[in-house]
């Protein structure tokens, strides 16, 4: 079954940040997942919204969501993030 990281972002350094758009594809692509949504426009239609970047990713499973998440790959990146921005990351199951 699908599974799906959902982030919230708050970039508070633009500079720094873009680095971290450099490295995280690879990192996501290694492994085994793929962009369903990056930044672009976002439209509420009920409830409100805060402004944060969302970003969708697909991953074959939660077993290899996690294991991207928690990956070397993704550790330089994830460092980065974090000096850039606040962020959300969720961790949901697809149907």
């Amino acid at each position: 079954m699908a599974a799906y990281i959902l982030a919230f972002v708050d970039v508070t350094d633009a500079e720094t940040y873009e680095r971290y758009k450099q490295l995280a594809p690879p990192a996501i692509a290694a492994g085994g997942g793929r962009y369903l949504v990056r930044g672009g426009a976002v439209e509420v239609l009920e409830g409100s919204h805060d402004g944060r970047r969302v970003v969708v990713l697909e991953f074959p499973d939660i077993a290899a969501a996690k294991a991207f998440y928690d990956g070397e790959a993704y550790r330089e990146a994830r460092a980065v993030r974090a000096t850039a921005s606040k962020a959300t990351l969720l961790l949901v199951t697809g149907i």
